[in-house]
């Protein structure tokens, strides 16, 4: 099967096992896994931020940040399209007790106008207090769209002038870092949080980090451990997060060229309505009304491709460090075929 559903799909690479076998471990939750402090400074210091954290997955980086900087009751404001609402399952009201004002806008994105109509009166009782900013950046539902920095940090000037934190779940910002060619050291400047993912364009087998002030990321690791995220000898991820950090990041303008490849195929699909803006490593199409998706979808696996289905006929290839340039070529030749 070529598997185009996620790039969390990879495995390590050879030369990514042979560091994690090799790495030295301790207890982490005593803070002696020198592996994992070398990740989580490493990291620190890539996007020029005080401290870091090592956790399981995004979605507890995001949780964690979010409890970080709410109170129950708080209101974050966010795009209808963020992770953080569609595909955490509930947690930022299960865990922090908050609400979400959901912004529109094209392919993810949010504005600073939108942003500063959308706080809330802090003098009005019968309103949530309007506490957190989340960005995502690059938009998964937006299809890999990437933010420009401009508007993120006019999104950061409204923020401070109204006291709210502000987020960014960067599960896959490397892929945004390459495509636009920016600088991690300018998100550092701008965001009280980052969360960073390795498991997907990164291709490590698990984890991701919250970066921050040393004093969020203190309280940051006391609720990692409430959260049931205290690990132990962890090294041997973290050994493969420092792998990737090393030698897998500029190697994501492959996977955004193997993208390209896909989109033009796709644009010589008379099945196919539309296409979003490809510009990194997610490919979103739209299929025809009255064809089924899920139709669609087993005529691909039977010709052994596998995507993803995002309802009323929207589907999503996402290409990583395990297709090959002849798989892709291979996938372009069966769609053009249908």
């Amino acid at each position: 099967m070529i598997d185009l559903r996620s790039d969390t799909v990879t495995r390590p690479t050879k030369e990514m096992l042979n560091t994690m076998i090799h790495a030295p471990v301790g207890d982490d939750v005593f803070g002696e896994d020198p592996t994992i402090n070398k990740l989580e400074a490493m990291a620190a210091e890539m996007f020029g931020m005080e401290a870091g954290l090592f956790c399981p997955s995004g979605t507890m980086t995001n949780q964690i940040a979010i409890k970080l900087h709410t109170q129950p009751g708080d209101e974050i404001i966010c795009h209808e399209y963020s992770h953080i609402y569609n595909y955490e399952g509930g947690g930022l009201a299960a865990n922090s007790g908050c609400q979400t004002r959901l912004l529109k806008g094209d392919r993810g994105f949010i504005s600073a106008e939108e942003v500063a109509a959308n706080i809330g009166n802090p003098h009005d009782v019968h309103a949530a207090r309007t506490s957190m900013v989340s960005v995502e950046n690059t938009v998964n539902k937006g299809g890999g769209s990437c933010y420009e920095l401009s508007t993120l940090e006019a999104i950061g000037k409204v923020a401070r002038a109204n006291n709210l934190a502000y987020h960014i779940d960067g599960a896959r910002i490397f892929n945004a870092l390459v495509a636009k060619n920016q600088n991690a050291k300018d998100y550092g400047k701008l965001f009280d949080t980052i969360s960073i993912c390795l498991s997907k364009g990164l291709g490590c087998p698990v984890g991701s980090l919250l970066l921050g002030s040393k004093e969020h990321i203190m309280q940051a690791r006391r609720i990692r451990k409430r959260f049931g995220g205290g690990m132990r000898q962890a090294g041997y991820l973290a050994a493969a997060g420092i792998y990737a950090l090393k030698n897998h990041i500029d190697r994501l303008a492959e996977d955004h060229e193997k993208a390209q490849v896909l989109k033009s195929a796709l644009e010589k699909c008379s099945w196919v309505d539309r296409i979003e803006p490809v510009e990194t490593n997610i490919v979103i199409f739209y299929l025809k009304e009255g064809l089924e998706q899920d139709a669609f979808m087993g005529m691909l696996k039977e010709n052994g491709i596998l995507a993803v289905g995002m309802g009323q006929g929207k589907l999503r290839f996402v290409t990583h460090l395990d297709i090959s340039s002849t798989q892709i070529s291979q996938v372009a030749n069966v769609l053009e075929n249908i």
